[in-house]
C-alpha cells in the first residue's frame, strides 16, 4: 500500500497499467478464496453497497416478500426494508431462539410469493454460525435468490459458494479479512448474473470503458459491471496482501486454531458462572463470543477490560473476537481481568 501511494505521489496515473494488473490479481485470489470464477467476481467499497445492489437488481412484483432473520446488522436489513415503499415487498423476519435461527423456522417462513432469501454466514452479536448450505440447497430447490452478508466469516471459517448454492455473496475487507476498510468482495453467480438487474450502471459498467467519446451502453459480460466507477485502489493492495496471506496460512488451519481459542474462553467463562450467549456446538459457533454477567452490566465489563487494553465491542453482551495471531495467553488475560 506503502509502495502504491508513493507511486501515485510521485508520478501520477503514469503506472496505471500496474494498478489494473494488481486488481485483478486480488480478483484472482479472491475467487480462489470462496471458489468462484474470477468473472464473477467484483470489488465494491463495503459490505452494505453489495447489498443494496443485490436488493435493488431483483426484477421484484407488488406482494412479493423477502425472507431475513431479525438479528441480521442493519446492513442487511435497510437495503431489503427500503422495498416496501417502492415495490410493496415485504420484510419477513425469522426469530432468534436461544441464540439460534433455526432452519425450519426459515423454511417456514418461505411461501410461493418468496423471491430471496437473505442471511448473514455469522451473526454479528452472537457469534452464531448458520447453515448457509442447508438454507442454499432450500433456495435452490425453491428458485429462491440467495444472498449472503459474509463480512463476520469470511477469512476465518470455510466458505465455498458452489456447495453453499450462493447467488450473491458480499463482504467487506476490513474485519476478518485484516484488509483496510473501503475494499470489499462482491460475488454474483455466473446463472444468475444477466438476470440481476444492474442499477448503479456508470462509465466503467461498459464494454470499452476507455473508449470514453465512444458511447456503447453495452455492459461488461461478467460481474465488473457492476463496478461503477474508478476503484480504492490503495485498498485493493491492502486487500491482495491480506487475502494472499490468509490464503498461505490456510482457511482451514485459521478456523481449527480460532474455534480452539474460543472454545478455551468459552471454558472460562462458565467456569466463571458467565452466560455464555454463542452456541456450544463447534459446528454452529464462529470466531465471536458473546457473553453476560448476572452481576455486572456489559458496559460495566466492557470498560473493565478496555482499561487493561482488551479490545471487545459492547453487542448486546460482551463480544470477543480472537483470530489466530491470537494467543492462548491473551485469552486467558480476558479471564484473569473478569470479575
Amino acid at each position: 500500500m506503502h509502495d502504491f501511494l508513493d507511486d501515485a505521489s510521485d508520478n501520477g496515473a503514469v503506472n496505471v497499467a500496474n494498478w489494473t494488473a494488481a486488481a485483478e490479481s486480488c480478483r484472482r485470489s479472491a475467487a480462489q478464496l470462496i471458489n468462484a470464477d474470477t468473472s464473477e467476481i467484483a470489488f465494491m467499497k463495503n459490505t452494505t453497497q453489495g447489498l443494496i445492489i443485490a436488493a435493488n437488481g431483483i426484477d421484484w412484483r407488488q406482494g412479493d416478500n423477502v425472507v431475513t432473520t431479525s438479528v441480521e446488522f442493519p446492513a442487511n436489513v435497510y437495503p431489503w426494508w427500503n422495498l416496501k415503499e417502492r415495490y410493496g415487498v415485504e420484510m419477513r423476519m425469522v426469530q432468534e431462539k436461544h441464540g439460534q435461527i433455526f432452519i425450519e423456522d426459515i423454511e417456514a417462513a418461505i411461501d410461493a410469493r418468496t423471491r430471496a432469501v437473505t442471511i448473514s454466514h455469522v451473526e454479528f452479536a452472537s457469534g452464531f454460525r448458520n447453515d448457509i448450505a442447508a438454507i442454499g440447497e432450500i433456495c435452490r430447490r425453491k428458485d429462491i435468490w440467495f444472498v449472503v452478508d459474509a463480512i463476520q466469516s469470511l477469512g476465518v471459517i470455510d466458505l465455498d459458494v458452489r456447495v453453499c448454492n450462493i447467488d450473491i455473496l458480499s463482504a467487506d475487507g476490513h474485519k476478518w479479512l485484516l484488509a483496510p476498510e473501503g475494499a470489499a468482495i462482491f460475488y454474483c453467480a455466473k446463472e444468475k448474473l444477466d438476470r440481476l438487474i444492474n442499477t448503479n450502471v456508470g462509465w466503467a459498467s461498459v464494454v470499452n470503458p476507455r473508449d470514453f467519446l465512444n458511447y456503447d451502453f453495452t455492459q461488461k459480460p461478467d460481474a465488473t459491471r457492476f463496478e461503477e466507477g474508478s476503484y480504492n485502489t490503495v485498498g485493493l493492495y491492502g486487500l491482495y496482501a491480506a487475502i494472499e496471506l490468509l490464503l498461505e496460512v490456510g482457511i482451514a488451519s485459521i478456523e481449527a486454531r480460532v474455534l480452539n481459542l474460543t472454545q478455551r474462553l468459552i471454558d472460562g467463562l462458565q467456569s466463571k458462572a458467565y452466560r455464555v450467549i454463542t452456541p456450544g456446538l463447534e459446528s454452529k459457533r464462529s470466531g465471536i463470543v458473546a457473553f453476560e454477567s448476572g452481576a455486572y452490566s456489559t458496559t460495566e465489563l466492557c470498560n473493565r477490560l478496555q482499561r487493561e487494553n482488551v479490545i471487545v465491542a459492547e453487542r448486546g453482551g460482551v463480544r470477543v473476537s480472537p483470530h489466530f495471531y491470537n494467543s492462548e495467553a491473551e485469552i486467558d488475560r480476558v479471564l484473569e481481568l473478569l470479575p
